[in-house]
């Protein structure tokens, strides 16, 4: 006879305690112990293992690689080529950011059969929205059933190259008396998934919700399980979205994938650089135009800066798009190197377009912007920065240097102010002119 028992799982990690815990003790994050019921079984069954389960590599034949296109150009960009037959795939993203509509519209161009399992929308509702989005739909079949075993059958029965699971959280496996959405019901459901997509050779996609602070909800065992885990993310404010991915067993990683929200779903941005430079205003202080690499791909972006006097104690420091920290440490270097006295200035930094950057070779073109709104004097207009800048104020190199400098001259700008250490390794031959620079103050002089 089945025993039943409460244990306490964390929602973060999966860590398991018989009590409750404040703090887990393997992820230390706080109040995050849900209590589960557990239904122990007790089987019989005994480890076999056949001689077709131990195998040499050597003997394994490897087949070509086919992957199923998305024919979405941004979508296959961050996946790799495509999907690939038999991994799963995980995207999750803020709540009406748009992960239902990116794979809607990515159903309705696969060439293949392609599965859609619902468990927060009716078919009527999915009609309404295929209708929206101009979806035809001859190519999909719905399935509105949050039962694993009843989806594993009609996965089975219809065999299809491609299935979407919309979402992972409110499907359930009915040997588990958990509620569905919790810890152990995602986890075993997932697994499960995973499995039937080795056998089954079919490629899933699993749309997940995520966590008030932005994480994918679950234990982080779930991102472990899956092939590619995607993070679809962008400002409410702004009508453009950028899918990352964040994990990629078939792929690249550094790729990112932009899109612009419309009444009638999603477009593809296949020239971001032209776009977030289109409402620049070229007649303002504290504005520069910076290079970043997102992936293999160069994309101009439009650096805003603001800085007023302080009014009280402590000055603002308010980045938007931008590290904080990494603000903190431009804006010291700035007033020990290039002598701007901001430690009683406010300062506001803010990328335009929403778009977020890691990368340090967007530096200079920050200091820059700061020292421009500061000393109220105009950054020309047809000069693009790129530099990283160190704590001494030395300007360093940065990578992928031809590519920026190709996508500036692209666009039509006459100028490039690069770290000096890259010149050297510049065999390009577009038609701009390139401003080596050493340090912080050359580079002001040659910018401001």
């Amino acid at each position: 006879m089945a025993r039943n028992k409460i244990k306490y799982v964390c929602s973060n990690c999966g860590y398991e305690s018989l009590k409750w815990i404040g703090k887990c003790p393997s992820c230390e994050s706080w109040n995050t112990f849900l209590e589960e019921l557990i239904e122990e079984k007790k089987t019989g069954r005994k480890s076999h293992v056949s001689d077709h389960q131990i195998t040499k590599l050597s003997e394994q034949v490897v087949e070509s690689e086919k992957r199923v296109k998305t024919n979405i150009l941004e979508f296959d960009r961050v996946l790799g080529g495509g999907l690939m037959p038999g991994s799963v795939v995980l995207i999750g993203g803020d709540p009406g950011i748009g992960k239902s509509t990116l794979v809607m519209q990515a159903a309705s161009k696969i060439d293949d059969d392609v599965l859609y399992v619902t468990g927060e929308e009716s078919a009527n509702q999915i009609s309404l929205r295929a209708k929206r989005l101009k979806v035809t739909g001859e190519k999909i079949s719905i399935m509105t059933e949050t039962d694993l075993d009843i989806i594993i059958g009609g996965i089975k029965k219809l065999e299809p190259k491609v299935v979407i699971v919309d979402s992972i959280q409110t499907t359930y496996k009915p040997d588990f008396e958990n509620a569905p959405g919790t810890v152990t019901q995602i986890r075993e459901c997932t697994v499960e998934l995973m499995q039937l997509a080795k056998k089954s050779h079919c490629a899933i996609i699993i749309v997940g919700h995520v966590t008030k602070e932005g994480m994918i909800a679950g234990p982080k065992i779930l991102e472990h399980v899956v092939d590619t885990v995607l993070q679809f993310e962008g400002e409410r404010s702004y009508s453009y979205r950028v899918l990352r991915a964040q994990k990629n067993r078939f792929g690249s990683t550094n790729e990112i994938g932009i899109f612009e929200m419309h009444d009638d779903g999603l477009r593809e941005v296949l020239n971001p650089s032209e776009i977030f430079l289109s409402e620049r205003d070229k007649h303002a202080t504290g504005s520069v135009v910076t290079s970043s690499i997102e992936g293999t791909r160069p994309i101009l972006l439009e650096v805003q800066a603001l800085v007023t006097p302080s009014s009280y104690g402590n000055p603002q420091r308010v980045a938007t798009g931008f590290d904080y920290r990494r603000l903190s440490i431009l804006l010291a270097v700035l007033e020990k190197r290039a002598n701007l006295r901001l430690s009683v200035q406010n300062v506001f930094l803010n990328i335009a377009g929403g778009i977020r950057i890691d990368e340090p070779a967007v530096d200079l073109a920050i200091c820059c912007a700061i020292a421009s709104n500061f000393s109220d004097k105009f950054a020309r207009n047809d000069t693009v920065v790129i530099g990283e800048v160190g704590l001494g104020g030395e300007v360093r190199s940065v990578n992928h240097i031809e590519k920026r400098i190709h996508e500036a001259a692209k666009l039509g700008f006459k100028r490039v102010v690069v770290p000096f250490n890259n010149i050297k390794t510049i065999k390009t031959k577009a038609s701009i002119e390139i401003v080596g620079v050493e340090n912080l103050s050359f580079a002001l002089n040659k910018v401001l």
